[in-house]
């Protein structure tokens, strides 16, 4: 039985290492000149740390511009999924209506409809609104979620219906009880979805480069495509470190709260 276990381990292990490869290696690259680069392709620890490509971003590139736009589009984002889904997972969950079942299984259905279907339909809509190659192009689209309103409802369904039935006895409206009632009691999961919402936004590429156009614009995903093609060029050092730059903050923000994703999805089954 051990033996079987240590198996398990050393495969895990082996899976772990090629997840984080990667990412090692991209931050070896980043630190290295372009002599080293070529000289020393699979060293992971440079033999000479530099930091001249970092410097070269900040001196030559708008960084903070990309950094800007990507944070100003994944936040407008994430608060728009989350007040979406909290507004219709309370409808779902709390009123009764004719065709309420029919509706429950078309957002279900939506998990399952592939992006390349709807694009060309919200790139028309986009166009019509006369939004192309905007930040909100790019926002609107995506200010609805099905996955997150099956989460929110299935954490509200885990709110005794009792303390509804005395708000409501109280006459306390509906937007107080769920404001002031409803949120705070799924907090976390809410926390947890917000995060989830934003790195996604944040990581997002091929909507934001259907949608725009300009290059003071763009988000950090499309400066990067751009700097590998022109002012990275071969220079691997400059185009590594604009990639660390990319990933750097879901990282750490991952690793800060990933036991509150976790939790939250593991208290969240999806049910009919």
């Amino acid at each position: 039985m051990k033996t079987k276990e240590r198996k398990w381990h050393i495969l895990f292990f082996i899976i772990i290492l090629l997840q984080i490869f990667p990412l090692v290696y991209m931050l070896s690259i980043s630190l290295k000149s372009m002599d080293q680069v070529f000289s020393e392709p699979l060293k992971l620890i440079p033999s000479a740390i530099t930091f001249e490509n970092y410097k070269h971003i900040w001196k030559n590139v708008p960084i903070i511009k990309y950094i800007w736009n990507t944070f100003f589009i994944s936040t407008m984002v994430t608060f728009g999924k989350i007040i979406t889904s909290i507004m219709a997972a309370y409808v779902m969950t709390y009123k009764d209506f004719k065709g309420k079942k029919i509706i429950y299984s078309m957002i279900l259905v939506t998990l399952f409809i592939p992006f390349t279907v709807t694009m060309i339909p919200n790139y028309l809509t986009v166009s019509k609104l006369g939004i192309l190659d905007t930040s909100f192009g790019v926002i609107l689209p995506q200010l609805g979620d099905a996955l997150g309103i099956l989460l929110m409802m299935q954490n509200m369904r885990g709110i005794p219906k009792s303390l509804l039935e005395v708000a409501k006895i109280d006459n306390i409206s509906e937007t107080r009880t769920l404001i002031h009632l409803i949120i705070p009691m799924i907090k976390n999961s809410i926390i947890a979805m917000g995060i989830l919402f934003f790195i996604n936004s944040w990581n997002e590429y091929f909507w934001p480069l259907i949608i725009l156009s300009s290059k003071e614009n763009y988000t950090l995903s499309l400066a990067l495509q751009m700097f590998i093609s022109s002012e990275g060029g071969n220079n691997w050092g400059i185009t590594m470190a604009i990639a660390g730059m990319t990933i750097i903050f879901p990282i750490i923000l991952y690793i800060f709260c990933q036991r509150m994703i976790m939790t939250s999805f593991v208290k969240s089954g999806i049910k009919g």
